[in-house]
């Protein structure tokens, strides 16, 4: 069976176009197993205690240490179970929302995500699937002020998963309607597998 991330990090719950997106996606995947981590409720930024822990061994972690990973500990389960990663990304003033920034900064781990070696950092999460359900105002996903997507590409690649589609309802603000029309028929023209 399939496994789904679905993971929404708009801070509107009511009337988010990203949120309606990842809706209809998540719904192509009938049947699928669904995890859902909703952002609205703030993740807490990292911190000291949780950078001097993520760098021990677990048995060498106090148990304030361990503590502080345990958060981290779940986002990285979560991720790791997951076949497709469905991932709502409003674009908040050209970038992603902080809440997703956080989750992000929790789920990047070297040694767990992706490690060290001597050619440079390798992702340890292949094989998996994201797609990002974005919207924006006025920002142009792939413009050159566009600085959310490339960033997810980047940091997902970075954690080994490449294999990124791009769902898009971008300058809203500039034509809603036809903009959600595209977005909606990218989502029906989504191979899903059987």
């Amino acid at each position: 069976m399939t496994t789904v991330l679905r993971i929404d990090s708009s801070a509107s719950t009511k009337t988010s176009i990203s949120r309606a997106l990842t809706d209809r996606i998540v719904a192509r995947f009938d049947g699928a197993d669904v995890i859902t981590r909703d952002l609205s409720q703030p993740l807490p930024q990292i911190d000291e205690t949780w950078v001097n822990a993520r760098a021990k061994a677990p048995a060498d972690r106090t148990d304030d240490e361990a503590s502080a990973l345990a958060l981290s500990d779940t986002l990285i389960a979560e991720l790791k179970a997951a076949d497709t990663i469905v991932i709502g990304l409003p674009v908040y003033n050209f970038g992603v929302p902080a809440a997703l920034k956080a989750w992000i900064d929790l789920i990047a781990r070297a040694g767990v995500t992706f490690a060290y070696t001597a050619d440079g950092p390798k992702g340890l999460l292949d094989g998996k699937r994201v797609i990002l359900a974005v919207a924006s105002g006025g920002t142009e996903v792939g413009s050159g002020w566009d600085f959310a997507t490339g960033y997810m590409r980047h940091v997902l690649g970075f954690i080994g998963i490449t294999e990124v589609e791009i769902v898009a309802a971008d300058r809203l603000a500039l034509g809603a309607e036809a903009s959600i029309k595209a977005a909606n028929d990218a989502i029906d023209a989504l191979k899903i597998a059987a």
